[in-house]
């Protein structure tokens, strides 16, 4: 994104308007209206019932179908943009706690960027995620003693299954033995329980590799593969994620920010931010829409 184009399409801040001690917000969008580059803290899931819905995650877009689903995560830059009529379910809940669950982590990994799931692209598990996430609608409206941890435990059933969907795909370190595949994610989980935990420190390769007792140039090359991100890459994502929550608290300057996100300068933070977010943090920060 060029500068121009970063100003002209800045995006905001959406305060999502959850209900009254709740943490999920389920809307049955039907209007035609389309919303521009925001941004939320909550994780998004659309799903269309009735005709398509257009939507871009920074600079890719989805031409969704009716029941295809997509899970956009925290902190993305989106925009949507409804056709004349139809009918969508759009899906807005804070997972934050989650992060405290074991090897929740590689949920993460896995939703670094948008999940599109599809028939095609999930034939194995569509039709039940797709059955789950409307069952968590069905209980949001119908509101009973409960409801929201119904909820929750059935997403915590669809990020399971998204997970071992991911553990049988032959594509993940197609040239292993099952064992040892099994090996690599179990020692490559426990680096990134490591990272999250310690991602403000100055961390190495070389350190992390001796951790799970691998060599330098092949732990770098599974890593790679089992995040879709260099390992210099993923740290400064991990710290960019927590400056993006630190960004709504107004109280904190920008270098405050960038020296909690563990970034050595605020040169280095604007730099990397800008650089993977299409905006400064300022920029990201100052624009906001209360909804």
């Amino acid at each position: 994104m060029d500068n121009q184009q970063g100003i002209m399409n800045m995006p905001v801040h959406e305060n999502v308007a959850f209900r009254e001690n709740s943490t999920v917000l389920i809307w049955r969008n039907g209007q035609n209206l389309s919303y521009e580059l925001h941004w939320h803290t909550a994780m998004e899931v659309i799903i269309p019932m009735e005709n398509s819905y257009d939507v871009s995650v920074c600079s890719k877009d989805f031409h969704l179908l009716p029941k295809e689903i997509l899970i956009i995560p925290p902190g993305e830059i989106h925009s949507l943009h409804a056709p004349d009529t139809g009918l969508r379910y759009i899906y807005l809940i804070d997972i934050s706690f989650f992060n405290k669950i074991k090897n929740f982590i590689s949920i993460q990994t896995l939703m670094a960027q948008p999940v599109y799931i599809t028939r095609e692209s999930h034939p194995k598990i569509y039709k039940n995620i797709l059955n789950q996430f409307l069952e968590i609608e069905n209980e949001y409206y119908d509101d009973k003693e409960y409801s929201e941890i119904t909820i929750y435990s059935i997403l915590l059933k669809i990020f399971a299954e998204l997970g071992y969907n991911r553990y049988n795909n032959s594509e993940l370190f197609p040239n292993a033995r099952n064992y040892k595949k099994k090996e690599y994610i179990q020692k490559l989980n426990i680096v990134l329980d490591f990272i999250d935990l310690n991602y403000t420190e100055d961390l190495s390769l070389d350190a992390l590799a001796d951790m799970v007792g691998f060599s330098k140039y092949h732990f770098s090359r599974l890593f790679t593969e089992y995040t879709g991100h260099s390992f210099c890459d993923y740290i400064n994502l991990r710290r960019i994620k927590a400056a993006e929550s630190l960004l709504t608290n107004d109280d904190l300057s920008i270098t405050e920010i960038a020296m909690q996100s563990g970034f050595s300068s605020i040169a280095t933070f604007n730099r990397l931010f800008k650089s993977f977010k299409g905006c400064s943090p300022s920029e990201f920060r100052n624009l906001n829409k209360h909804m």
